[in-house]
């Protein structure tokens, strides 16, 4: 396996060009979002779709988000790394969010969880996992039913 990126906090986190990532990151404390904050973070994570990384299934949860994507090239011919797609999406998200609801601090744990998908079964049984969450949450009886899931185009790995 030849790694492009590795990156370390507290957790171990790589990234493998052409192959999908599945990305979870949580609130802080475990704050539960306001449908007002949720909104707001999903259009941050369609908002790339197409610049950064191509989005394959996002879904916003009301305490956790995740996340599947392919990151996209550079002009330079390098991927967009998992740090700076990362903090577009949280930083940009959290000062939306602090602003809308008037509140200051922090929104988001500092480390998230990223695993790399190698094949298409797993990206397929990802993006259902992803998108059944709310169901399984009991939040939805149906996946349709939940305002704050995107699933876009599936790549062929």
């Amino acid at each position: 396996m030849q790694l492009k990126y590795e990156y370390r906090r507290r957790l171990p986190h790589y990234q493998r060009d052409a192959h999908p990532l599945f990305i979870t990151f949580t609130t802080d404390r475990r704050w539960p979002l306001p449908p007002a904050a949720r909104d707001i973070v999903l259009d941050c994570c369609v908002k790339e779709n197409g610049r950064k990384y191509d989005l394959h299934a996002a879904v916003v949860m009301p305490d956790h988000v995740h996340l599947i994507y392919s990151p996209l090239r550079r002009e330079d011919g390098w991927s967009f790394d998992l740090p700076e797609i990362m903090k577009t999406i949280k930083g940009t998200s959290a000062r939306q969010i602090n602003v809308k609801l008037k509140r200051s601090g922090p929104v988001w744990q500092e480390e998230f969880f990223d695993h790399v998908l190698r094949s298409n079964d797993s990206l397929m049984e990802r993006i259902d996992y992803v998108c059944q969450n709310p169901v399984r949450a009991a939040l939805v009886r149906k996946e349709t039913e939940y305002p704050w899931i995107w699933r876009g185009r599936i790549p062929v790995l």
